[in-house]
């Protein structure tokens, strides 16, 4: 028996696609075979299967557990809740080799796809391919599992919880935070999270609908801010976090209604960090701001520039010995007093915590960054098989360039402005670009830059497209 799978959803970070168009049951259970497969030849027997709150997630589910049991392995399964809740059950429980979330993350609700762990790291790049050509090749063991289910909700909920252990409790309930969850898969962790969170809380949108009635659940888009921004202005509280579909990414909102990006928060956490922790090693991603790696460096810190991608960082932190890791679209990685993975809702507990330490307000921290004037990520279509070439090209191009060229993950280039960034990104058919600068004339040569170069190309900038 043999499986093919659409093309687009094999993707560089994980599987992704459309129910009932290019992702299906079938595609679940092949998954679950390869992945048992190469698995148990690893030495592996236990797999951690969770799901998040779409409407197609139930199903896929049950098509993934029969899958990897035809291969030989078990399955605990941990039911509905957010991605890091599967890490969690993944990287604790010592009779467990891998781990997998059937979840479509930020993506439209027809959307759906699998993040997988194997044996304590990421199973990404050519992982995935390996899975797609053990399919069409039908090269899989044979076998019999079992499948058990395990309650760990309140045992993940306690370890959110204990970095503010030891802190004065006096400290924590003055603390006034909102939160919104956007009806994704942490609403009840979040719920059982704040019963017991010190302080005073409001959550919006805690019930999972994987229609996503309210707004859509991604935090890198301000618009989706706008009703946690209310909340805050109305309740007069501290700050705000959101948190993606999944739970795996967080977004946050100061006192004053104004949005910290991911880079800043990298920022807040490793100041904190850095005086417990001196000499450490954070990494921030390609798209971040200059201003983070110079408060890094600042603050003590060996600010290192990686790769974008989740699995990528996480790769990066292992390699280096990194306690902390983000990046723009605000996935931040803690392996301080964690397990090296990206959870929001611990993101979101850490950020509490680097307030109180720091004796300053969430506020006052935004207040302090330097004002740079930047673009936000900027999207546009080009040719899967001119997009990498286009990147080289710009490389080759500025080789001999008197500016400070970059070659980490794209282009990013330094001049007197400030900088810009060309990178092919590597899930979708597109050009990502990005800018800073301390002026709005600076901003304005940066982007001549970008538009040059792209001509030099043969292409051009063009409307931005969506993730």
């Amino acid at each position: 028996m043999t499986h093919a799978f659409d093309p687009t959803v094999l993707r560089e970070y994980d599987i992704r696609g459309i129910i009932g168009e290019t992702l299906g049951p079938d595609d679940a259970r092949a998954i679950g075979r390869g992945f048992a497969t190469l698995l148990k030849r690893a030495g592996g027997s236990r797999v951690a299967v969770g799901y998040d709150g779409r409407t197609s997630s139930p199903m896929l589910e049950h098509a993934l557990v029969e899958g990897l049991n035809a291969s030989g392995c078990d399955v605990v399964r941990v039911g509905m809740g957010p991605t890091p809740m599967l890490y969690y059950a993944e990287a604790s429980a010592e009779d467990v080799d891998g781990g997998i979330q059937i979840t479509g993350s930020h993506n439209p609700a027809n959307y759906n796809g699998f993040k997988m762990v194997f044996q304590g790291r990421p199973f990404f790049g050519e992982d995935i391919q390996t899975i797609g050509r053990m399919a069409a090749a039908g090269e899989w063991d044979d076998g019999v599992g079992t499948s058990e289910t395990r309650e760990i909700m309140d045992e993940y909920v306690d370890r959110l919880l204990a970095p503010l252990d030891g802190l004065d409790p006096a400290d924590l309930s003055a603390m006034r935070v909102g939160w919104d969850n956007g009806n994704g898969a942490a609403g009840p962790v979040l719920e059982a999270l704040l019963d017991r969170l010190p302080g005073t809380h409001f959550a919006l949108y805690t019930d999972v609908d994987g229609t996503f009635p309210n707004h859509h659940p991604d935090p890198t888009v301000e618009a989706n801010l706008e009703d946690l921004r209310s909340l805050v202005a109305e309740k007069k509280l501290d700050f705000g976090v959101a948190f993606d579909g999944d739970g795996d990414r967080i977004g946050a909102i100061d006192g004053e209604g104004r949005v910290i990006w991911g880079d800043q928060l990298l920022m807040i956490y490793a100041e904190d960090l850095l005086v417990r922790l001196p000499n450490s090693t954070i990494i921030a991603d390609v798209k971040a701001s200059r201003a983070l790696f110079d408060h890094v460096a600042k603050h003590g810190g060996k600010p290192v520039m990686w790769k974008t991608g989740h699995s990528l960082i996480k790769s990066k932190m292992k390699e280096t010995g990194s306690p902390l890791a983000g990046e723009m679209s605000g996935h931040v990685f803690f392996a301080d007093e964690y397990y090296g993975f990206d959870d929001a809702l611990y993101a979101g507990v850490r950020l509490i915590l680097a307030s109180v330490r720091l004796g300053k307000s969430v506020t006052q921290l935004r207040g302090d960054m330097p004002a740079m004037i930047n673009t936000p990520e900027m999207r546009f279509q080009v040719d899967e098989s001119r997009k990498f070439a286009a990147i080289d090209e710009v490389k080759a191009r500025l080789a001999d360039s008197p500016a400070q060229v970059d070659g980490t993950d794209g282009v990013r280039v330094t001049t007197d402005d400030g900088w810009w960034l060309l990178r092919a990104s590597n899930t979708q058919d597109v050009l990502v670009a990005r800018a800073e600068s301390d002026s709005e004339e600076g901003l304005a040569r940066l982007m001549a830059q970008i538009d040059e170069q792209l001509r030099l190309s043969g292409l051009e900038r063009g409307e931005s497209v969506g993730h």
